[in-house]
């Protein structure tokens, strides 16, 4: 039977049995706490440079099919999971988890304690990993990781974004109502799905555009998107997001809330582990209730950057007490850092997306 070992930073090392495609491939690990939604996990292009642990024991039991894609392609560096299920059953299935992840040459391995991995990454933190199918000696692994970049200062926006500007047209919207400019950082196709469905004409931009590209087309709105990596590693996005405050709404997620925290002239910093998972709860005291979300970020804005007589402090994490929301207080600006969007998870948050049509209205009149 093939064998293949993950090597962490630290000289942890988990062995197991990879898919058919063999090789190496690193990357920063961390691990996601859902219980479903592995393929717009895979999809997801916040994912770019990581490799994914899931915790739970059993993944591919649905399959996987063509409607649930979240961008154009897998975009983890590699998959680890305790045990892929080889026989799938839905009814909307096209093919197995194993069928998608060899035939788009995803190394992924099977057979890991993913409980011990994930306790060790909780008390070390997220930190770079290989997964070799051909290379079991520590110090030559130990020597290649030396080369892999730290997700602290890279830009990886820049190698998920649109190569060129595009208006989303997938879902039909004829008589928009609005038109957004939305930044590509790494956008998750339901993000689209859920603007064009409210009556948004969604223009989305590289996030290389600049303020004179997106002015052009005059929005009603700006969006900034999820993606990848450290948010100070794209400043070219945050002094673009800089021009546009106070002139038109403003919304983003994720990556977006973060960009949009450092253009208000705050500062971000690197989470031990970070958060990954459909399960986290928060505080919102825009609505005052409690909400279960769907999470994926390795970064945070800080709370105490942020000067309180212009931005208002509208969400926290309840597990760790991490800013998950602001909103400011003349402007029509607010971003939040979980994924109202839910793919994969829930749909507590889904009504901010009605707040930014909300903002939208209000400046129209």
């Amino acid at each position: 039977m093939d064998k293949a070992i993950l090597f962490l930073e630290d000289g942890a090392s988990f062995f197991g049995r990879p898919l058919s495609t063999h090789g190496e491939s690193a990357g920063e690990i961390v691990f996601n706490t859902a219980m479903t939604g592995y393929q717009e996990i895979l999809t997801d292009p916040s994912y770019a440079g990581q490799i994914v642990t899931m915790t739970y024991p059993l993944i591919g039991n649905y399959g996987v099919n063509e409607e649930d894609v979240e961008s154009k392609k897998i975009h983890v560096q590699g998959f680890v999971v305790k045990e892929f299920c080889r026989k799938h059953s839905n009814y909307r299935a096209t093919k197995s988890l194993i069928d998608y992840l060899d035939g788009n040459r995803i190394i992924a391995i099977e057979g890991i304690d993913t409980r011990a991995l994930t306790r060790h990454l909780r008390l070390q933190g997220a930190m770079k990993a290989i997964i070799s199918t051909e290379d079991f000696n520590p110090a030559s692994l130990s020597k290649k990781l030396e080369s892999v970049p730290s997700m602290e200062g890279s830009d990886w926006v820049s190698k998920v974004t649109t190569e060129k500007k595009y208006i989303w047209d997938r879902d039909g919207q004829q008589n928009a109502k609005y038109k957004v400019a939305a930044i590509d950082c790494g956008i998750k196709f339901n993000i689209l799905r859920i603007l064009t469905r409210l009556g948004c004409q969604v223009h989305v931009f590289p996030a290389t555009a600049s303020a004179e590209e997106i002015r052009a087309i005059n929005p009603d709105g700006l969006f900034i998107s999820n993606g990848p990596g450290d948010p100070a590693g794209v400043p070219y996005v945050v002094e673009t997001v800089k021009q546009f405050l106070g002139k038109v709404p403003v919304f983003g997620i994720c990556l977006g809330h973060q960009i949009l925290g450092l253009a208000l002239n705050g500062k971000t910093y690197k989470l031990k582990f970070g958060h990954h998972g459909a399960n986290h709860p928060t505080k919102d005291s825009i609505n005052e209730r409690i909400g279960i979300t769907s999470q994926n970020h390795g970064f945070c804005v800080d709370i105490k950057s942020l000067n309180k007589d212009d931005i208002e402090l509208v969400n926290v994490n309840l597990n760790d007490q991490t800013l998950e929301g602001i909103k400011h207080r003349n402007w029509p600006v607010f971003s939040f850092q979980h994924h109202p969007e839910a793919s994969p998870g829930p749909h507590d948050a889904q009504y901010l997306f009605d707040y930014f049509i909300g903002m939208m209205d209000k400046n129209k009149k």
